[in-house]
């Protein structure tokens, strides 16, 4: 069943890889690659305890509701990346906060306010409870977000690039003006990747220290 919203445009990216919508049921893959990249770009899977935590905090949510704008890589052996986006910002967070968090929140744990206590994924489950929605007005200028997770295989071959340009054109067509990403302070080659898609890093007094905040025009 193709969500509602989404058409069943495809790009061929060679090699046997292709971009397609995201589906309901990729929804096992999406935490899986979420989980493989979860470490600033690493494999996080030695760091959790619970490996689908990640995806549905970061990943999930984006087929869930912004359809049109969530796309995963299938090669070969199957869904290998994603590339994600929402058109306004303040509209997805809103989404987040009242229709995904509260029903994810009820499914699990709470770990409590200590952190020195925490374990495996207490800080996801943390994170779930108290969800941190960034978007003063330095970025108003830049009213769309993106993010974009390619598992190994599929990393080398030009497929981030034309994903993203794939994402970037569809938000603009909607009528997005700029678009914003968060990049770990770690990830030293997504920063770079970003560069060369025309991202900069955007440095404001109201934006926190724990994220890298880059930003283009569309």
């Amino acid at each position: 069943m193709t969500p509602t919203g989404v058409t069943g445009m495809e790009l061929d990216l060679g090699g046997g890889y292709r971009l397609r919508p995201a589906l309901w049921n990729d929804y096992a893959a999406l935490c899986r690659v979420c989980l493989k990249t979860g470490d600033a770009g690493k494999d996080a899977t030695g760091r959790e305890d619970d490996p689908d935590l990640l995806g549905l905090i970061y990943a999930v949510p984006y087929q869930a509701l912004a359809p049109e704008f969530a796309f995963v890589v299938e090669g070969p052996d199957g869904v290998c990346g994603y590339v994600l986006g929402a058109l306004d910002t303040p509209a997805f967070y809103e989404k987040l906060e009242v229709e995904w968090f509260p029903a994810l929140a009820a499914r699990i744990g709470d770990p409590g306010p200590d952190e020195s206590r925490w374990q495996g994924s207490d800080w996801a489950r943390h994170a779930i409870r108290h969800p941190e929605f960034i978007y003063p007005e330095a970025l108003q200028a830049y009213p769309a977000h993106g993010h974009i997770d390619l598992l190994e295989e599929a990393r080398g071959r030009g497929i981030g690039r034309r994903a993203m340009e794939h994402l970037m054109g569809k938000l603009a067509a909607a009528g997005a003006r700029g678009m914003h990403l968060q990049v770990s302070p770690r990830n030293r080659g997504a920063q770079a990747f970003y560069r060369k898609l025309g991202f900069a890093v955007l440095r404001d007094w109201e934006l926190p220290r724990h994220t890298v905040f880059m930003v283009r025009g569309l």
